[in-house]
């Protein structure tokens, strides 16, 4: 998610005035928590503290997730949440100045309910559902605290982890609890530059708590403040994080952080180069981070760069960085696979282990991306980036196998896959790709995670339940489905589908600008010795608008006709209501 924010008015005041040493209840109401229930169908709704109406404030999407690997009923879980900002009006729908949209939800149940807090404090327009227009304001609200008060606004693309807290000469035990982990992009909160906490368009920072009952009961202190992760220049937009704790005694390197990045560093040219793969590395449990450049700068308009990176690490304390690349001699696309043996202090140069793929996506000229499901339909840009876990045999690491699973999209529009291969030597080798979608399903994002011990893999994903429309006028569909395998004899048998969602019309999902449907970037999946988990974009609450339809149509077809509808006025009250669902699966072969 890349979103722009400008200072608001009167806000520069604002933030003067509020001190983070200003008691909790004096900036806000009383923090609520909301909870949720499983539904019918075997599934929950995660984004508990989300209306149903009205459009924004009712969108998420871009869902992970994490277990606590000493606490395997701990899950928490975080999302583009749209909550805290305002409603539409009839100027339209754009992103409040100010608003945070990193949501956070907890479950400590194995993820059968959730919980989202409410905490006092922020910069808010929840009070503000359109379609009268009105001022952001301090108050409660639905995403990470702490960011307001430290001038900045908690922009999306959520990633958690859990690790080992640090005692006080900084040694990392299990016994000293466990500590949550969430990275996300920030922007500055003030468009005056010498107001600004960092330079460039967006940085990466990272929150923690290690009270997760507080944090969960709607208690902003039992977060720390957030920490810059990214080295910043004027120009630099820093994008598509993801972040691991190394959660197994046996690693020598047991309790680091890891986090990596695209590092878009010519983003005000317009031409997003160079663009190296970034890796950060925290040895104190995430007060400080060093940062290295771990893959070539690519010229993006020559090479296209590394992009869509996960990491993980197996029990020895090897970290594993994976991201989709162009190889430069032929410019096909390649998962590649980076290395470190000690720590993330150096990386092997980037290795092709799987591929070549290939985008399912057309482009659209209208938002300028590639997309699957129909005209005016949701981007699409990372389905080929690659997701991946390994059986580091956490929270101990003694029966580890260390194998790796890894999942991707590949194909064309008509025909992309939803494929997994695996490596069983420490990603000498990998296995070749097999596809995993059921017939009839068209993969869009997928991820996959395996048990501590080895002995089961768990694959979510979402899909498109019909071909390319070339019209919006005609009913699509979008899908959560969540597949199983056991382990044995050397590698992953047949993968079973265990649950399979509802499915909704993904046209009534939407940009802020309302050009296109939006879902978002990636899936996710987490697995224990007797459950996995995972978390989905889902659209079956979402209202399709008739008015939204012919708007986005004469976009591609009749522009000069295009007016954007005035959604509170045209459009029904649960247009847009994207939601995250997820479930809880136990293991169906114990």
């Amino acid at each position: 998610m890349r979103m722009r924010v400008a200072f608001p008015a009167g806000a520069a005041l604002a933030l003067a005035l509020i001190s983070p040493a200003i008691p909790a209840a004096a900036l806000g109401a009383p923090a609520a928590v909301h909870a949720s229930t499983a539904t019918a169908s075997g599934d929950t709704l995660v984004t508990v503290g989300s209306p149903a109406a009205p459009f924004p404030q009712n969108k998420q999407n871009e869902p992970a997730i994490a277990v606590d690997a000493n606490h395997p009923d701990v899950l928490v879980a975080g999302a583009n949440d749209e909550l805290d900002v305002a409603g539409c009006t009839a100027a339209g729908c754009p992103f409040t100045p100010g608003v945070g949209v990193s949501g956070v939800y907890f479950s400590f149940d194995r993820g059968h309910t959730w919980t989202q807090p409410t905490y006092p404090g922020g910069w808010t327009a929840r009070d503000c559902p359109g379609p009268a227009a009105c001022q952001a304001h301090v108050g409660p609200i639905g995403t990470l605290p702490g960011y307001f008060q430290s001038g900045l606004v908690s922009g999306g693309d959520p990633a958690v982890a859990f690790g080992p807290v640090p005692d006080a000469s900084g040694n990392f035990s299990w016994a000293n609890g466990s500590r949550l982990y969430y990275a996300n992009l920030a922007a500055n909160f003030s468009a005056i530059r010498k107001d600004q906490t960092f330079k460039g368009f967006e940085a990466l920072y990272v929150s923690r708590t290690d009270n997760l009952t507080a944090a969960a009961a709607g208690d902003a202190t039992a977060w720390a403040s957030p920490v810059q992760v990214s080295r910043q220049s004027s120009t630099t937009f820093s994008d598509k994080e993801q972040i691991w704790a190394d959660n197994a005694q046996t690693s020598p390197f047991f309790g680091n952080v890891y986090v990596c990045w695209a590092d878009f560093r010519s983003n005000s040219h317009g031409h997003a180069l160079p663009t190296p793969l970034k890796v950060a590395t925290s040895t104190d449990g995430g007060a400080s981070w060093t940062v290295r450049q771990a893959s070539r700068a690519t010229n993006n308009g020559q090479l296209p760069s590394f992009d869509g990176c996960t990491l993980r690490t197996d029990s020895h304390g090897n970290v594993y960085v994976f991201a989709v690349g162009a190889d430069p001699a032929t410019k096909q696309h390649f998962e590649y696979m980076l290395t470190s043996a000690n720590g993330g202090a150096t990386f092997t140069p980037p290795r092709a282990v799987v591929g070549p793929v290939t985008h399912p996506g057309i482009f659209d000229p209208v938002i300028g991306r590639p997309i699957q499901d129909g005209l005016g339909g949701a981007r699409n840009d990372l389905t080929w980036a690659p997701s991946a876990d390994i059986a580091n045999g956490a929270p101990t690491g003694s029966d580890a196998t260390n194998r790796i699973v890894m999942t991707y999209v590949t194909g064309t529009t008509g025909s992309p896959h939803i494929q997994f291969t695996e490596s069983a030597d420490q990603g000498a080798t990998f296995s070749t790709p097999r596809n995993l979608e059921a017939p009839g399903d068209f993969g869009y994002y997928t991820a996959p995670a395996i048990s501590p011990n080895g002995t089961d893999v768990y694959v979510v994903y979402n899909a498109f339940t019909t071909p390319y429309q070339p019209t919006t006028a005609t009913t699509r569909g979008l899908v959560g489905v969540v597949l199983h395998a056991d382990v044995s004899g050397g590698s992953t048998g047949a993968f079973s589908q265990i649950h399979r969602g509802v499915t909704g019309d993904p046209r009534g999902s939407s940009q802020n600008g309302l050009t296109a449907e939006f879902l978002g970037d990636y899936v996710y999946a987490t697995a224990t010795q007797t459950y996995g988990a995972a978390v989905w974009n889902d659209t079956r609450n979402a209202a399709v608008c008739p008015a939204i339809n012919t708007y986005r149509q004469l976009l591609r077809t009749n522009p000069a006709a295009a007016t954007a509808p005035n959604v509170p006025i045209a459009c029904p009250g649960t247009f847009g209501n994207s939601d995250i669902y997820g479930g809880s699966f136990p293991d169906p072969t114990p």
